[in-house]
């Protein structure tokens, strides 16, 4: 048995030199809520790798150079963060303030406190270093925009295909300017304006793309399916259409329809069959998911370290349609969807470049590592899974251009802070081969993929009971990423 104890807040901050992850190693808490806190997690240690000089181009950004700290640029060589002319308060510029508060500030324990150690390093020149990430703050701004307008609280994360982040949206956010005499706030880091795609959560049916590779894998592809399973406690498992397509019921259930339709039938009597030992060791090898500290993904930014707690066989059942103990974020959804679609999960990142402080395009160090692949789903497994997103991208009604293709999963999930939702997609396109590097993203939607991970924390305010009403939003964030 695989436990890992959520500890209680006073106990476990401990504020390291790094950004919190999701994770339960500690827990921060959303102000006003009722039940148990959601959970955070550890800094993380950045190494800077050794420095190399090319030659500038011709965009060029202007800032003040200070001897306190490095600014942070995004993608473009648009300036994020600089420092004021006092040498110490940070000052974020006016256009990208908002949208990038809650993951890069240091009042919510963001990039500007995970790359300290860079940006307080002095370069050849006697000025610090600075830093170009991978975001892309107009589709960060655009994305959180689209979010304001249509009252969607929670987190979207665009992953590309080489691992790194084009953008981390958490909405609500906050004015960073406002309080930027502040140093770490809890309230601001996880409470109501936190970075919810940081935040452990229950994953739900998104969790069905780990089981249908693991059912696939040890021979499960067929399943007797009534809808309901009632083994003797208050707590019987039900489909999500049990009441709405009585008909249909009883069946045998396919390993294909069962993830086409979703059905926790399946997938809890697929776990119970393949038992706790299998699952959980399948999980660690082929997904990078686990409980200890060992299947922890340690990302530039900080550590991704998901919870999955099994007590008895019950917990088993229902950790296998992403509910009981399962805790995840949307940040590793995105690299488990990178995995379903290519076959490889990769490393997420979001240091692109370590960058002269007066010239963004002046490179003076390496980056983080593309394409660190770190699990892989059997060959024999993957297109039986592919096929099964390719269903559900389908189903649900999300349109992408010509020249990508859709794949998706999506996931309603039940917890203490009410329903979330979430749909897990990736528009690949037709010409990419999972393995191009980019000096650049001035061109990557020529070749590029992108994955999307859309999270709803207010259903109730849209009306939606399930992810599949939601995807009429998700297809507004797909036309601003995949549509430029």
């Amino acid at each position: 048995m695989i436990t890992r104890k959520i500890t209680a807040l006073a106990a476990s901050i401990t504020m390291l030199a790094g950004f919190a992850s999701c994770s339960s190693k500690s827990v921060g808490k959303i102000e006003g809520a009722d039940g148990p806190a959601a959970e955070t997690t550890t800094a993380a240690e950045t190494t800077t790798a050794e420095s190399t000089t090319t030659g500038a181009a011709e965009k060029s950004t202007e800032a003040k150079v200070t001897s306190a700290k490095g600014n942070i640029y995004d993608a473009k060589g648009n300036l994020l963060v600089s420092t004021a002319e006092d040498g110490s308060r940070r000052v974020f510029a006016e256009n990208y303030a908002v949208s990038f508060a809650n993951i890069l500030t240091t009042m919510s324990e963001g990039y500007d406190t995970a790359f300290e150690d860079i940006l307080t390093t002095p370069s050849a020149s006697g000025a610090p270093q600075s830093v170009k990430l991978t975001l892309d703050g107009d589709v960060q701004n655009e994305i959180y925009g689209y979010m304001e307008s249509n009252n969607m609280v929670g987190a979207v994360v665009v992953l590309r295909t080489d691992g790194s982040i084009m953008a981390q949206v958490s909405y609500p956010s906050y004015d960073p300017n406002a309080v930027a005499d502040q140093k770490y706030d809890e309230d601001l880091a996880w409470g109501d304006v936190g970075n919810k795609a940081f935040s452990n959560y229950e994953p739900g049916s998104c969790f069905k793309i780990m089981s249908e590779v693991i059912s696939d894998k040890n021979g499960v592809y067929s399943v007797h399916d009534d809808g309901t399973w009632d083994f003797g406690n208050d707590h019987p498992i039900v489909n999500w259409d049990h009441e709405t397509n009585k008909a249909s019921y009883p069946m045998e259930r396919s390993l294909s329809s069962a993830f086409i339709n979703s059905s926790n039938i399946f997938f809890a009597k697929a776990f119970d069959y393949i038992g706790e030992d299998t699952v959980l060791s399948d999980l660690k090898t082929i997904f990078h998911f686990g409980a200890d500290d060992s299947d922890d993904i340690k990302c530039d930014f900080g550590v991704l370290s998901n919870n999955i707690d099994i007590e008895d066989v019950d917990d088993l059942r229902r950790s296998a349609f992403g509910q009981s103990k399962v805790l995840t974020c949307p940040i590793f959804l995105s690299a488990l969807g990178r995995e379903a679609v290519f076959g490889d999960m990769v490393t997420p990142f979001v240091l692109k470049d370590i960058v002269d402080s007066s010239d963004p395009n002046t490179k003076i160090g390496d980056g983080s590592k593309a394409y660190d692949v770190i699990a892989s789903i059997p060959a024999e497994c993957r297109d039986n899974l592919l096929n099964g997103m390719r269903g559900v991208g389908s189903d649900i009604g999300v349109y992408v251009p010509g020249n990508y293709s859709f794949y998706a999963k999506t996931g309603t999930a039940e917890g203490w802070r009410g329903d979330y939702l979430y749909i897990t997609g990736c528009a690949k396109n037709n010409s990419d081969s999972g393995s191009q590097s980019y000096d650049s993203y001035d061109n990557y939607g020529e070749t590029g993929s992108y994955v999307v991970v859309m999270e709803i924390q207010n259903p109730a305010d849209h009306g939606f009971e399930f992810a599949s009403q939601s995807a009429g939003l998700y297809n507004g964030i797909m036309n601003i990423v995949a549509g430029r």
